[in-house]
């Protein structure tokens, strides 16, 4: 599919394009679910890019059940989630991009909600909103927003309303612990190109750096305050079984956002730096539960003299003393 059905935000106004791109690796087992979701879509037809990181599984037979309801691309060697979104994103017929990993899933209203947004104000840069998290087996285990600060700010002063500009003095507190996820995120595919797309070499947090790249360059940023998407977690993920190679790789990935963050508006770059602390401490902490003292204080120093401070002694003293 690779035109929205007939619809309008408005009398008179059409609907965007939308593109779905589905990065799969090893993924037979839940990609059905994926490719379902978004074919359930209310008010929205939906353009489908299955991105098939060279899976050495039954990935390429599951998508091709589907026939021409889906775009079924190949990668010959297994280039990792952001290459495979950055392929997706590169073919992609759709003014506007969303992003849904193919063990996660979209609710029925996930496209139509930030459709109508955009055909109400066209002058949105991008939008996000909240999620459920889920375990394999279909269990409820909460809401994003409700989870983070930034998000229960969001909701309290809402008031019940479905949808909300972030103000310029929450951005950096989005920054530091942002509510969206990739599942959640609708860009025009010109800006997703024009920002440089998901960086590649990074095996974590490609998507926190993105984002924020992608906050740098906007003015209007429009949350969502529905869950439009469920995030599956699981208990064997590599964060869970490596938890310390998991912080090491944070910490690579924050280090270069933070390089490319000396160009960014003041509050972005300083909820970068904040979030790179959180990041260190966090690596810390995986160290000191290895008992790796000597490396869990070598894992914190550098925030001494980067976000000097009475926060950032006191987290130090706490790593030294174990």
């Amino acid at each position: 599919m690779t035109a929205n059905a007939p619809g309008s935000a408005g009398a008179g106004t059409p609907l965007p394009s939308f593109s779905v791109i589905i990065p799969a690796f090893n993924a037979a087992g839940t990609l059905s679910r994926a490719i379902d979701s978004v074919l359930a879509q209310h008010g929205v037809r939906a353009e489908i890019l299955v991105v098939d990181d060279a899976s050495s599984d039954e990935t390429a037979a599951v998508a091709a059940r589907y026939g021409n309801r889906i775009r079924y691309l190949r990668q010959f060697h297994n280039q990792g989630v952001a290459a495979a979104r950055n392929r997706g994103a590169a073919e992609a017929c759709g003014e506007w991009l969303a992003f849904l990993d193919a063990d996660d899933y979209f609710h029925p209203e996930r496209l139509i909600a930030h459709a109508r947004w955009i055909g109400d104000d066209p002058t949105i840069d991008f939008l996000t909103g909240d999620y459920c998290y889920a375990d394999p087996e279909g269990k409820d285990l909460g809401r994003s927003l409700e989870a983070h600060p930034i998000g229960r700010a969001l909701l309290s002063r809402a008031d019940d309303a479905p949808r909300t500009l972030l103000r310029p003095e929450e951005i950096e507190e989005f920054v530091t612990d942002h509510v969206g996820d990739t599942h959640t995120l609708s860009v025009r595919r010109a800006q997703f190109l024009a920002v440089g797309g998901y960086p590649v070499g990074f095996r974590v947090c490609e998507d926190v750096h993105f984002l924020v790249r992608l906050v740098a360059a906007s003015a209007r940023i429009g949350v969502s305050l529905l869950p439009l998407a469920t995030y599956v977690v699981h208990a064997d993920s590599a964060t869970r079984r490596d938890p310390v190679a998991a912080q090491v790789e944070n910490v690579r990935t924050l280090r270069d956002l933070a390089r490319l963050a000396q160009a960014f508006p003041p509050a972005v770059r300083k909820g970068v730096a904040r979030r790179l602390h959180a990041a260190r401490l966090n690596l810390a902490y995986a160290l000191l539960r290895e008992h790796r003292r000597p490396a869990a204080v070598r894992s914190v120093l550098p925030s001494l003299w980067e976000s000097p401070g009475w926060r950032t002694l006191r987290d130090t003293l706490a790593v030294i003393k174990g």
